[in-house]
């Protein structure tokens, strides 16, 4: 591998899937980086956990599963044990690029993607987490009004090539085994958009988190 292309990316997620919805067009156009993926919660879902890891090999990525509660009710989880839940996952603290979800999400709305956007940057600003670059995905749905479409506007935003994009559905619709008129099949998008930010304080201010000490 060729070391001057190549660089450290974890990519940190609520479920398996989210993955590949928000950033495999990025993952899949950039093979010679060392990624490693994080997929929070449905660790003990043996079918999901199954097409998680065949995605990882399709994508040609190293990973690991959590088991953080997901069920139906979507309490809220205790910030300390999500936050500890990612530290513990990963098999290392320093990166050079975290990519992950944004405290907004990227619907109207998904409790645990919220949260895991939040926890990620607050451990950054903790100190806890080291990266040099931290994107979030963006995206919108206009309050429940279309899907999911990335941002384009003072973003990060690139659309796939139709090779790339077609990788990418392919997964959502064979690996995972969405229907092709599920809501994840139709989201898919041809475009990937992400908030791009170098320290944690920017972060936290353009979503209004409050500050956290640093360690």
């Amino acid at each position: 591998m060729n070391k001057l292309n190549s660089k450290s990316v974890a990519v940190i997620v609520a479920h398996p899937d989210d993955e590949t919805l928000w950033a495999g067009g990025t993952i899949l156009s950039h093979p010679s980086w060392n990624w490693f993926i994080v997929s929070l919660c449905r660790g003990n879902d043996e079918e999901r956990s199954a097409k998680f890891f065949k995605t990882l090999q399709i994508l040609g990525c190293k990973g690991i599963m959590g088991n953080l509660d997901d069920g139906p009710d979507q309490n809220p989880l205790n910030e300390n044990e999500l936050e500890q839940t990612i530290l513990k996952l990963l098999p290392t603290k320093h990166f050079d690029l975290i990519i992950s979800h944004s405290p907004n999400g990227e619907y109207t709305r998904h409790l645990r993607h919220e949260e895991t956007g939040k926890a990620v940057i607050k451990l950054w600003q903790a100190g806890k987490l080291f990266t040099k670059e931290l994107w979030l995905f963006a995206y919108e749905d206009g309050g429940k009004k279309y899907y999911p479409k990335p941002i384009a506007n003072n973003t990060a935003y690139h659309l796939l090539s139709k090779t790339v994009w077609l990788k990418k559905y392919k997964i959502i619709t064979e690996t995972y085994g969405f229907e092709k008129t599920s809501f994840e099949a139709e989201t898919t998008p041809k475009a990937e958009s992400f908030w791009q930010f170098t320290n944690p304080t920017d972060a936290q201010k353009m979503f209004y988190l409050e500050k956290v000490n640093k360690i």
